[in-house]
């Protein structure tokens, strides 16, 4: 009896043991099947991957490109039959406008000023602006076409970093802009605002579509890429901290640095003072033209609107204006007569570098004092 029952158990174990083993081959079965199909389908796309390398024209999507055209008849054109490829079909469907929150954004910036910097380095980092410091961005339409105007003399070693910076940050935002360095001709007093006035008519020139104008002085960084260069409802400031003002708003009508204009924004203000010569009172004479023509200044919030400046030392023929204060008093006189109405310069040359345009002009001088006495 007990031989019996032992010989039952072991039959049922080696039945037991046979399932499991049928149950084995079956699961490595479909693990092998799986693992075919997907060597199938990689191979498929490496494949198909190959033969639009070596035909370039079924795949328009890298930035900047083109689809070749194609020349009379015996030229090599793909057969009317083919299918056309995933790629170019997606780049023939229109482009939708950029997002208003652009997604690439990083937040807050590493800016140091201790790496060498060249204008090489700057062209090898950014292969896709064009020409004269252009740029559009390739996978949308860009709501606005923004002229960014630097007032200019002697800065050459801080320019080399201002676009290092802020040609990335640009690309990020979404930005369709060009970038144009005002140059003043010759040693005589420097004057910001005119200069400024002179990239507004300038740059318009080169591109009537400009609806926006960004006004930067060439030694600030923005610290944030958040801090999106466009123009909004009202007169923008960009430039809300800085380091050298431990990162606070000096005084509540601060306009310096940074700021920003829309086209009408700038025309109802008969643009900004030409009178200004020297260092200081323009950014408060335009903040004052602002709020006199009913307008009010945005910025972005303080933790955004962070800057570092570059440290140099006064520049020679840009001494503080000892009129300044008498002149910020007379705003309401002065700004229907003095602006970009009123503005008179010689142009001296403009060259189209490969990360900016320069635009150099003779401005003048400013008229002699009145002696005491």
């Amino acid at each position: 009896m007990t031989r019996l029952l032992l010989g039952v158990t072991l039959e049922r174990i080696c039945k037991a043991v046979l399932l499991l083993c049928l149950l084995h081959f079956v699961i490595i079965m479909i693990l092998y099947f799986d693992v075919y199909a997907q060597h199938l389908d990689f191979f498929s796309r490496f494949n198909a991957r190959n033969v639009s390398r070596a035909h370039p024209f079924s795949n328009s999507s890298r930035p900047n490109s083109t689809v070749p055209s194609y020349g009379p008849a015996g030229a090599d054109a793909p057969s009317p039959s083919a299918k056309p490829s995933t790629n170019q079909s997606a780049t023939e469907k229109p482009l939708q406008p950029c997002q208003e929150t652009p997604p690439g954004l990083v937040g807050r910036l590493l800016i140091e000023f201790s790496s060498p910097m060249s204008m090489e380095r700057v062209q090898r980092e950014n292969p896709d602006v064009r020409q004269g410091g252009k740029y559009t961005p390739p996978d949308c339409l860009p709501r606005q076409k923004v002229a960014i105007l630097i007032p200019f003399r002697h800065r050459e070693h801080h320019l080399k970093y201002w676009l290092h910076y802020l040609h990335p940050i640009l690309r990020r935002q979404k930005v369709a802009y060009g970038i144009y360095i005002i140059n003043q001709f010759g040693e005589d007093t420097f004057n910001r605002a005119k200069l400024l006035n002179v990239g507004f008519l300038e740059a318009l020139k080169d591109d009537e579509e400009y609806d926006c104008f960004i006004f930067s002085d060439v030694d600030l960084i923005p610290m944030d890429d958040r801090n999106l260069y466009r123009c909004y409802e009202q007169p923008r400031h960009f430039a809300v901290g800085m380091d050298k003002f431990g990162f606070r708003l000096p005084y509540a009508g601060y306009f310096g640095g940074v700021s920003g204009l829309s086209k009408s924004q700038f025309l109802k203000i008969n643009g900004f003072p030409n009178e200004y010569w020297g260092w200081g009172g323009e950014d408060d004479d335009i903040f004052n033209r602002i709020s006199l023509n009913g307008m009010k200044v945005s910025r972005p919030d303080i933790r955004i609107g962070r800057y570092r400046m570059i440290k140099h030392e006064r520049d020679k023929h840009n001494e503080p204006n000892p009129q300044r204060f008498t002149k910020i008093q007379n705003t309401k006189m002065t700004m229907k007569r003095d602006g970009i109405s009123s503005l008179q310069y010689r142009l001296v040359e403009v060259s189209r570098q490969p990360m900016y345009t320069n635009i150099t002009v003779e401005i003048g001088r400013p008229p002699p004092r009145l002696a005491r006495g």
